[in-house]
């Protein structure tokens, strides 16, 4: 894991383009203790020696089912259960979950150093205990994504392709129809595919959402149901529908929702 010190830093945004209603402003001046955070996203890898050593059943699993990207399953309709009525492009997917991230006759084989999908928030908890970890704070995660700039856009900067540099894994095309993969990818990416931030983090702009600790309202703080906070934006994530792979961006979820666009990342607390 990777130790951070202490410190202060800015937290939020106040640019013309954050989401409204997501609570991204205002800027303030917010103190961290210090913590460890892992280099990267849990895996695949990871993920399936926490099955192994637990026989733990994910959400997905014993649901039945979980949320596909359209472009990304190739199974047959009487496997589709339905779709949101407002985002079209996820399917309720039988037979999807992490060791099958497009439903049953998929696979992870080719995918260990990809990042863990089809897990809920409370699957997060669960293999964060198992490993002797947990899950990060938003002060801790926007921290240490930041890699030690102030105030930029993004993990590296400001600009989101620097000399036509291709830095994080999200949709390049027209979202949600044709994704033109400029970046390499259409789903999931390794999560050391891109280069890491100032403090030695992957994948913390795009790829997978991470689940955070905290309810997405603190005024929710303590009720089991509440929406958790995820933070990163993830590879479906475009300028004309989802900007949020800025490091400010917060959305949510409801902690026994699980899709494949959303992962996970340890930390850890030091202990005096």
């Amino acid at each position: 894991m990777i130790y951070i010190e202490k410190g202060q830093f800015l937290m939020g945004s106040e640019d013309e383009d954050i989401n409204v209603g997501d609570s991204e402003d205002p800027i303030r001046l917010v103190d961290v203790e210090a913590f460890y955070i892992d280099p990267a996203p849990v895996t695949n890898h990871e993920f399936q020696q926490f099955v192994e050593q637990t026989g733990y059943r994910t959400e997905a699993e014993r649901y039945g089912w979980s949320f596909v990207f359209h472009l990304l399953f190739d199974g047959t309709r009487n496997e589709v259960k339905g779709t949101p009525a407002q985002t079209p492009w996820w399917l309720a997917v039988e037979g999807a979950d992490w060791a099958h991230p497009e439903g049953a006759g998929s696979s992870i084989e080719e995918r260990l150093d990809h990042p863990v999908v089809h897990v809920s928030w409370n699957d997060a908890n669960a293999y964060c205990q198992w490993a002797d970890k947990r899950l990060l704070t938003e002060k801790e995660w926007e921290y240490a994504a930041r890699g030690g700039l102030v105030q930029n856009r993004y993990p590296w900067g400001n600009s989101l392709t620097p000399d036509g540099k291709h830095m994080c894994n999200i949709w390049q095309g027209q979202f949600p129809y044709s994704n033109t993969k400029e970046d390499g990818f259409l789903g999931t990416s390794p999560v050391r595919a891109f280069p890491a931030n100032g403090y030695g983090l992957y994948s913390v702009s795009g790829n997978v959402w991470e689940w955070g600790s905290e309810c997405f309202d603190s005024s929710t703080n303590g009720q089991p149901d509440a929406p958790r906070v995820t933070r990163g934006g993830s590879y479906l994530c475009h300028d004309s529908y989802c900007n949020r792979y800025r490091v400010s961006a917060r959305t949510s979820n409801t902690p026994d929702s699980s899709s494949g666009n959303t992962g996970f990342r340890c930390g850890k607390s030091v202990i005096a």
